[in-house]
């Protein structure tokens, strides 16, 4: 603002708060950290069932059945009518005898050879959850306020908001599936981190208030801050600001009662101007 001191009314142009110009910062997209863990899960046409029962033996992922090993094995006659066992073989050669049960196809299983034993390894539906999470190709927050032109003003309140996308806010929705199972994932952003490149860091809860001029001077009611100081000393005139947000995602396995949560980390970053008005004498 100019203002010469003699004079009782100016014009004053100025950036309101949080609409300091027209350009939005970029958006990182920074890989996060994932975690999350889950017991593994087996399935018959994506429906959990137990990975071993009593009786049945241990569920084989392969063929979607469940595999007993014969004890004592059959004698030579009765081994000779088991499915897949191959031309040739003898008693003693390498291989073991299962009773098969498939509890999704009732014509399939009865005695069965096998050189290698049962495929019986389930799956990890964590892991589903993981490979769900990068197909959601999450990214940081997509900053547009504060805006990387123009020049804010100290002890004006800044109002920060981010935009909302399936990438950069959510909620993002993606699944995955292996082995019979599937997991379906839903992610969304929980809270933002700013670190506004004074020192000082305001956790925001939510995307923030966008700003109207109806607002005035007031203080943003969910995400803001107002610098002390103006940013002429700091790298290119201009106060590092880092949005950091965490995602919450949240999966389950489907048709069962499996579920689990992953918490991802993702950054974005903005270079903010602070000046402070200037009186004309």
């Amino acid at each position: 603002m100019d203002c010469p001191p003699d004079r009782l009314d100016c014009d004053v142009t100025a950036h309101a708060p949080g609409e300091a110009g027209d350009s939005k910062t970029g958006n990182s997209g920074n890989a996060g950290s994932g975690g999350g863990t889950g017991k593994q899960v087996c399935a018959i046409g994506g429906k959990t069932v137990p990975c071993s029962r009593p009786g049945m033996g241990t569920f084989n992922a392969a063929d979607g059945c469940y595999w007993m090993l014969q004890d004592p094995q059959p004698d030579a006659e009765t081994a000779r009518l088991a499915t897949g066992i191959p031309g040739g073989w003898k008693p003693g050669d390498k291989g073991e005898f299962y009773n098969v049960t498939c509890p999704g196809d009732p014509l399939k299983g009865g005695l069965t050879y096998s050189a290698t034993g049962p495929n019986a390894a389930a799956v990890d539906p964590a892991q589903l959850a993981q490979e769900a999470v990068k197909k959601m190709t999450l990214l940081g927050p997509d900053i547009a306020s504060p805006r990387a032109a123009g020049t804010y003003i100290v002890g004006v309140p800044m109002w920060m908001w981010v935009d909302k996308g399936p990438t950069t806010y959510g909620p993002n929705t993606a699944s995955a599936s292996a082995g019979g199972v599937t997991v379906t994932a839903t992610a969304s952003v929980t809270k933002i981190v700013w670190k506004m490149g004074d020192g000082t860091t305001v956790t925001c809860g939510g995307p923030g208030t966008q700003y109207t001029a109806s607002y005035g001077k007031q203080e943003s009611p969910t995400c803001g801050h107002t610098y002390a100081s103006t940013s002429a000393s700091q790298s290119g005139g201009k106060y590092a600001v880092t949005a950091t947000s965490t995602w919450t995602v949240d999966w389950q396995v489907n048709g069962g009662g499996t579920t689990g949560q992953i918490t991802e980390i993702r950054q974005s970053q903005a270079q903010v101007a602070i000046g402070e008005l200037q009186v004309v004498g």
